[in-house]
């Protein structure tokens, strides 16, 4: 087959940009082998992933468990739709709701499909159980957030770049500025119509902001004051990435709605899902939504095992343990740096600011070279690398990391 002839990288990269649509810019490096903490190009070279598939690796590539259950499952039952029962759905239902402590999932596939869902149920829910008038619920969200591509999100993001000559764009929601209780406080003060509050715990795409602490806290008691929905989004910050199963656990916030996606299925398989307790859920009824694939089998049994991952090996724990030992060394450097500001993030989840301007290309360039040295890394926001190992890494391997960082940042200085 034409598919399973051998090509070098330029060659790679030559397809994709002569076939495919122009959508992203990836760093130049075709990879097609992974393992762990350890990706490889097509010419064998060997690096650590410190971008995760945007955390969805979480797991590590390939982990074999989460594999076994793939390979076993697709074996037997791959897709029914929902027109009819599988015996593996009702198995992850009980496992996830269970796992997360919620009464009901509706399961989805991408991201982007589960913050459509919870846009849904909160508009249903505002009209059913708020009381609010038809077609006049209205939604807060933050600036600077990133939630997804589809026409419903970019219509409250503001990214010029996802914007622009997308519209007409969808209304029906409120931006604030993240981590200001006041302005939530007062915007929910001034519109009875608002019903829900729709947050990243950390803003990871703008560059792994985090909150101050009390924050999401005191935000979900400003919600419950007002009956709006506390929504987070836990997409990226999610599944141990953050030091806990999830980010809002740092301050004992339990959402009304919780969206998962990414490292629920340890990057194996498209799985998504929004979880809500039944006084939330029951809004949803029979042909109200839906999907084709959400739910399928091998959605439901590679969840299990990636969820199963995450507990086995204390993956939690390890990010927190680790996120703090990288920020320690980063800051040690920083102390003698001109070119890195700062350091910040939560668990696994860390950013460095670099002294350059957005439109710089200095960010860029150095993560062309730590390709050079053997570490991916990608911008974001022009001055900003993120970086966000898989959370199987150990404390040597961090370290070795952490040299090769500082001796390309040293190239820079």
């Amino acid at each position: 087959m034409a598919v399973l002839e051998k090509n070098n990288s330029q060659q790679a990269i030559d397809l994709e940009n002569n076939y495919g649509a122009h959508n992203y810019h990836p760093l130049p490096v075709v990879l097609n082998k992974g393992k762990g903490v350890y990706v490889w190009d097509m010419e064998g070279k060997q690096y650590f992933d410190f971008l995760s598939a945007y955390s969805a690796v979480n797991q590590g590539h390939c982990h074999p468990k989460i594999i076994d259950a793939l390979k076993e499952q697709s074996e037997i039952l791959t897709l029914t739709s929902r027109a009819f029962y599988n015996d593996m759905l009702g198995k992850y239902e009980k496992f996830t709701t269970q796992y997360f402590g919620f009464d009901k999932i509706l399961p989805m596939n991408t991201g982007a499909e589960a913050v459509e869902t919870a846009l849904k149920i909160c508009r249903k829910w505002a009209y059913e159980k708020k009381g609010v008038a038809k077609n006049k619920a209205k939604i807060v969200v933050c600036e600077n957030n990133f939630h997804g591509r589809t026409t419903t999100i970019i219509s409250f993001s503001n990214d010029p770049i996802a914007r622009e000559n997308f519209g007409p764009f969808t209304k029906g929601f409120i931006k604030i500025e993240y981590d200001n209780l006041q302005a939530l406080e007062d915007t929910l003060n001034s519109d009875a119509t608002i019903s829900g509050f729709l947050v990243e715990p950390i803003q990871g795409e703008a560059g792994v902001y985090v909150p101050s602490e009390g924050y999401l806290s005191k935000a979900k008691a400003i919600c419950e004051k007002h009956n709006v929905l506390f929504i987070a989004d836990e997409v990226q910050t999610g599944i141990a990435r953050t030091g806990k199963l999830l980010a809002v656990d740092h301050e004992n916030v339990k959402p009304d709605i919780l969206i998962l996606g990414k490292a629920l299925s340890g990057g194996v398989y498209p799985v998504s899902a929004v979880l809500a307790n039944n006084d939330i859920m029951n809004v949803i009824t029979p042909g109200s939504h839906g999907s084709t694939f959400g739910g399928n089998p091998i959605a439901s049994a590679v969840a299990i095992a990636a969820l199963e991952v995450i507990e086995d090996e204390q993956l939690a724990e390890n990010a927190d343990t680790l996120g703090k030992l990288f920020r320690d060394q980063i800051n040690s450097y920083i102390e003698t740096s001109t070119l890195v500001k700062l350091v910040r993030g939560r668990g696994l989840l860390n950013a460095i600011v670099i002294n350059d301007s957005p439109e710089s290309e200095t960010a860029w360039n150095i993560c062309l070279k730590l390709r050079d040295n053997g570490l991916l890394a990608k911008p974001t926001h022009g001055n900003i690398i993120r970086f966000a190992p898989p959370l199987v890494i150990n404390e040597e391997q961090l370290l070795e990391c952490v040299a090769i960082i500082t001796k390309t940042l040293k190239e820079f200085e």
